[in-house]
């Protein structure tokens, strides 16, 4: 399965080269593919921010790389460029503050800064972790489809139809994506009959992103509206929902993209299972359950606009970026380490004391 997965990769939304980050400008997508350059720190941020870059995976790797991008600069500058490059640190963590795999990535690299020697070269050094850190996640993908395709295999054998929700593929990670690789993995498979698509609004990800990866790799795959969701579990033959996470906490409570909650009650009541695929950098085990968070919310102005122009009455409106799935609507969590059915707090614990199957 992997080498099928390898030889079929098509999509990718960050590359390291040339000692610059580029990155795949999701903005405008589907209809336009451009690439942006970037050569500081503070760069990655504003694209992080701006939604040039998204997704927990790819955030927290677009954050590595721009802590070296941050150390070249600050090393120029001559000084105390440990303590000058905590201004990056600082910067980075707080950009995209809901997004696990940011603050992950980000000790990951101080961990490394801070077991240099005297005489390191300290750039390659950085670098080679960043790098590390993108490889790992695409690897942790790689191993994720496949468990993925072994649940569905076990529960049903034969041709399955997914819905999924947002988008967590390619586009949102260091490749093949989360729930989009289990996706993918499973149409190489036969195991996969058609995959309907929310267009999960106000961004539109599932329509303008996820749509458009798999339309790519030729995977029967049709849009709906978010309303639409339950009339399909109870007409199409939905048998699974598999989305992705921003994070998750360690009772196993999901933080998602808005609408995965409602989603998961829909999916309870129909009798389709709820698979959340994410890697164990998603996974807060500091964070005892999700519920009493405070989501991010965007500006009101995208439900009340189209493409700058007014079609709602003058209300206010609320548009929260996230929402929480509470553990006992999930079935599976599937990560590199391992699967978690019905997780817990016990359970949750037991996989993060694992290593990485493969």
């Amino acid at each position: 399965m992997r080498e099928q997965l390898l030889a079929v990769e098509k999509v990718q939304a960050i590359e390291w080269r040339e000692g610059a980050l580029y990155a795949l400008d999701q903005r405008l997508l589907p209809h336009r593919q451009t690439w942006l350059r970037f050569e500081t720190a503070a760069e990655v941020a504003d694209a992080i921010g701006d939604g040039v870059v998204r997704g927990a995976p790819a955030i927290g790797i677009a954050a590595a790389y721009a802590l070296v991008l941050g150390a070249r600069a600050r090393l120029a500058l001559g000084g105390d460029w440990r303590e000058a490059l905590e201004a990056d640190f600082a910067r980075l963590a707080h950009v995209r503050p809901m997004a696990v795999n940011l603050s992950w990535a980000l000790q990951r690299m101080r961990e490394r800064l801070m077991r240099l020697k005297d005489g390191d070269d300290m750039l390659a050094l950085l670098e080679a972790e960043a790098v590390g850190i993108h490889l790992s996640d695409r690897e942790a993908n790689l191993t994720m489809a496949q468990l993925g395709i072994e649940l569905i295999r076990k529960h049903q054998g034969n041709p399955q139809v997914l819905l999924t929700h947002g988008n967590a593929g390619a586009l949102a990670t260091g490749g093949f994506g989360t729930a989009l690789g289990v996706i993918r993995a499973a149409y190489l498979d036969d195991l996969l009959e058609h995959v309907y698509v929310d267009e999960t609004r106000p961004e539109l990800h599932g329509a303008r992103l996820t749509a458009w990866e798999l339309a790519g790799d030729g995977v029967p795959v049709s849009l709906n509206v978010d309303a639409a969701a339950a009339h399909l579990m109870k007409t199409k033959g939905i048998t699974w929902v598999v989305v992705g996470a921003e994070c998750i906490a360690a009772n196993g409570d999901v933080v998602n993209t808005i609408g995965t909650y409602q989603l998961a009650v829909n999916a309870m009541h129909h009798g389709v299972r709820m698979m959340v695929v994410a890697p164990s950098s998603s996974i807060d085990m500091s964070l005892e359950d999700a519920e009493d968070m405070r989501l991010e919310e965007r500006d009101g102005r995208e439900l009340l606009e189209v493409a700058g122009h007014r079609v709602a009455t003058d209300v206010p409106a609320v548009n929260p970026l996230f929402d929480v799935t509470p553990a006992d609507l999930v079935d599976y969590i599937v990560t590199e380490k391992g699967i978690v059915e019905r997780p817990d707090s016990t359970k949750l614990a037991q996989l993060m004391c694992r290593k990485r199957l493969h």
